[in-house]
């Protein structure tokens, strides 16, 4: 046996070298991205109705807005020469399709011998300025779109291609900062994808590296305070380290891509790895310590604990896996990646782990006396505590129950999109310059369908698209509306001498039906970006400010009610589209998902520990404990104040999945110890001292693993990490007072 065990042993080590070193040579193709539509919810008719809208417009997101600020104000000619060459250089930029500011842009004026161009603001005729200024405020046209209130800052507005990349972001934004150095303008602020798309993969890279480093640290302080062995802890950290390698390395070869979501990886995989790797090595070095040799003791340790861990492992798992019920593609892949992660910690834990352990000689593998060493007599103390005071534990229990219902009750899904922005980041800080100086940055797309095989451009449809613009503008929350109206409301003010009175929709049909030509022919490009080519369908567009997710749902539906009530609906038809609303949606689906997830995982769990347990009211005792966790990770939330977004729902799979695991550790022990013959409460003494240290060195490390998320700059990882460790000392509790409890009482003797 001693053979074939060192014959093992050396086969896993240069198996696991083997891989490891394979795992090194691909990280360098790992990928990380970030896309909206990873928030998308699958399989909703408002998704399947925008795919087929951005077949006739394009995305809503092929946008970049450059800010430029100037004092006390942007009417220097100086500034001006520079901003305008800026604004020139810009329509040169690769992936730039078009490029709109107040220097580049001009006022039509119809003469007697056709159409001319007014500029908007005369750069070289600085007693204009004033005139200039005054005019664009008449107008309104362009207030809080390419110029603020005050003017203090100026845009320059960007169309790219759609779906740009993260290589091709890094290009343009590449070639943007070169051109505002070149011109000197070193205070402004962008907003949009591309700038997006940089700022979040560069966040994602950072989080990855910084949650890994300063999990690793405390995982080595942890396991010298458990340990206090050089070799002990080292063979642990070589296990746990060598798991998250071989993770990254597998999501590299698959090709998958990192999301949102990726800062975890490093996280969960050191801590499940450092807790199944506590339960291999506690169990083999309290058997060496009673004299059994090494190999006896790794074959006993993985019988003993190899199995249990095994299934907790499974259990966890499922846990993730009940993140599939999401309808939000990044939450799945999160959920697949991470069952895989736990899974490939369980192997290479019990793997490697053993083949190191036995390598070594026992007195080199035993440490100083360790730091937890009199953790016995305080946890044989809550056993006492349990006996005593049965009672008083159950009535405790019903009061937190009800508790954590109440906090559900209060969870919010009114989330803001700012709290997911890297904190004390320039991306935040340019999203509160847009959301506080211009329209906010959430683009508003409404679709209008002509009905009875009537075209949009109809005078009468018009007509009705300029009820609706004007009800759009009465919403405080909506700004920088744009329309098919709005070429013919340009062309009607120049035919009119420029007077901001007459940047209207003509009154007349016959007026409008004569503008139709020159629209065509000077504003052909901006029209075709608000009909299709048929002309069966329109869109308005513009800017949501960033108010919360239930307060924009009500501006929807305001929309909508609007449309249904106040236009006529036998000649149009209104949708409100867009990726923001499909954000948005979010929220109808992310609760249902969740429960639904969590029950069947629940009842997936349940008939595995129905079948290893082989008992109905040992099955049903655990759950309890369970249960009670998810239910105070809702309450944490409800109570906190915190809005349920995607992201969040992340903790309750997490929490489901981990905490069942020292249910699982403690009922095992106790059901060995009674088919060893032991009584009930020798049992659950021998339980308490054999696995009670286990599983509070576990918490412990799983508190402070998750804790490690402080560190982050995305804020809902930092909520994420607090609420998970909190829940999880309180499942270790619920373990350590109520399981006990129910076993003493409703388990047979």
């Amino acid at each position: 046996m001693r053979k074939k065990l060192s014959l093992l042993k050396k086969i896993f080590i240069i198996l696991f070298l083997c891989l490891g070193t394979l795992s090194v040579s691909v990280l360098g193709n790992l990928k990380f991205s970030f896309d909206f539509s990873q928030f998308f919810p699958e399989e909703d008719p408002d998704l399947i109705f925008y795919e087929s809208f951005i077949q006739e417009f394009g995305t809503d997101d092929n946008f970049l807005l450059i800010a430029i600020e100037n004092e006390p104000h942007v009417f220097k000619k100086e500034f001006l020469n520079r901003f305008h060459s800026f604004s020139k250089a810009s329509k040169s930029f690769e992936y730039v399709t078009r490029s709109a500011s107040l220097t580049t842009l001009s006022y039509p004026l119809k003469t007697t011998l056709g159409y001319t161009a007014l500029p908007i603001i005369h750069l070289e005729d600085t007693e204009r300025y004033a005139r200039d200024w005054k005019k664009i405020q008449e107008d309104s046209l362009f207030l809080n779109v390419l110029i603020d209130k005050k003017s203090e800052s100026l845009v320059v507005a960007l169309q790219t291609e759609d779906n740009l990349d993260y290589k091709q972001s890094e290009v343009l934004l590449g070639q943007i900062r070169n051109s505002l150095r070149k011109n000197d303008l070193s205070k402004y602020h962008m907003l949009g994808r591309a700038f997006f798309y940089e700022a979040i993969v560069e966040m994602q890279k950072s989080e990855v590296l910084r949650t890994a480093i300063v999990a690793s640290i405390l995982v080595f302080i942890i396991l010298w305070l458990v340990y206090r062995s050089i070799p002990l802890v080292t063979i642990s950290m070589i296990s746990i380290g060598m798991s998250l390698l071989l993770f990254l390395g597998l999501l590299s070869a698959l090709g998958k891509e990192l999301n949102a979501m990726a800062a975890f990886y490093p996280v969960l995989m050191l801590i499940v790895g450092t807790s199944d790797v506590i339960h291999v090595t506690d169990s083999f070095i309290r058997k060496i310590r009673k004299g059994i040799p090494r190999y006896t003791a790794i074959l006993s340790s993985i019988k003993e604990v190899g199995l249990t861990t095994l299934l907790t492992s499974i259990t966890t798992a499922i846990g993730f896996m009940t993140l599939l019920s999401s309808r939000l593609t990044s939450i799945q892949d999160f959920g697949v990646n991470a069952a895989i992660g736990v899974m490939i910690a369980y192997f290479t834990v019990i793997l490697l782990t053993g083949s190191l352990l036995i390598s070594f000689p026992e007195h080199k593998l035993m440490g100083k006396r360790s730091a937890v060493g009199n953790w016995n007599n305080y946890l044989l103390q809550i056993n006492t505590i349990t006996k005593k005071y049965p009672n008083q534990i159950i009535l405790g229990t019903i009061v937190f129950a009800c508790t954590c219902l109440l906090g559900i009750y209060l969870i919010s899904t009114d989330y803001e999109f700012k709290h997911v922005l890297p904190n004390n980041s320039k991306i935040a800080e340019d999203f509160i310059f847009f959301q506080e100086h211009y329209s906010g940055f959430r683009p508003l797309e409404i679709a209008v369908r002509a009905k009875n095989k009537t075209k949009v451009t109809h005078f009468t449809i018009a007509q009705e698209i300029e009820k609706l613009e004007n009800h759009l503008r009465s919403i405080q929350s909506i700004g920088n509306l744009q329309s098919p109206n709005l070429p013919f409301k340009i062309i009607h003010k120049a035919n009119n001498l420029n007077q901001s009175a007459y940047l209207t929709l003509p009154q007349e049909e016959s007026t409008y039906e004569a503008y139709k030509k020159d629209v065509r022919k000077l504003a052909g490009k901006q029209f075709n970006r608000f009909v299709n080519k048929d002309e069966s369908m329109a869109r308005i567009n513009g800017k949501l400010q960033d108010v919360g997710m239930d307060s924009l749902q009500k501006i929807y539906q305001q929309i909508n009610a609007f449309a249904n009530s106040a236009l006529d609906t036998t000649k149009i038809e209104v949708k409100v589209t867009g990726k923001s609303m499909l954000l948005d949606n979010n929220a109808k689906y992310i609760r249902k998902s969740l429960l639904e997830g969590l029950f069947y995982g629940l009842l997936l769990i349940g008939i595995i520990m129905a079948l290893i347990f082989r008992n109905f009211k040992m099955f049903m005792i655990s759950l309890v404990p369970n249960v009670l966790p998810i239910l105070f990770a809702g309450a944490v939330l409800g109570f906190l104040g915190i809005p349920l977004e995607a992201s969040l729902s992340v903790v309750f799979a997490i929490v489901f999945g981990i905490a069942v695991d020292d249910t699982i550790h403690f009922l095992a022990k106790y059901k060995l110890g009674r088919t060893q013959g032991y009584t009930k409460e020798e049992a659950l003494r021998k339980t308490f001292t054999e696995t009670g240290k286990a599983l509070l060195i576990t918490t412990f490390i799983l508190f402070f693993g998750f804790l490690v998320l402080l560190f982050s700059i995305h804020r809902p990882s930092i909520t994420i990490g607090v609420i998970i460790s909190v829940t999880l000392v309180t499942a270790l509790v619920l373990d350590l007072l109520l399981l006990p409890v129910l076993l003493r009482k409703f388990l047979d003797s």
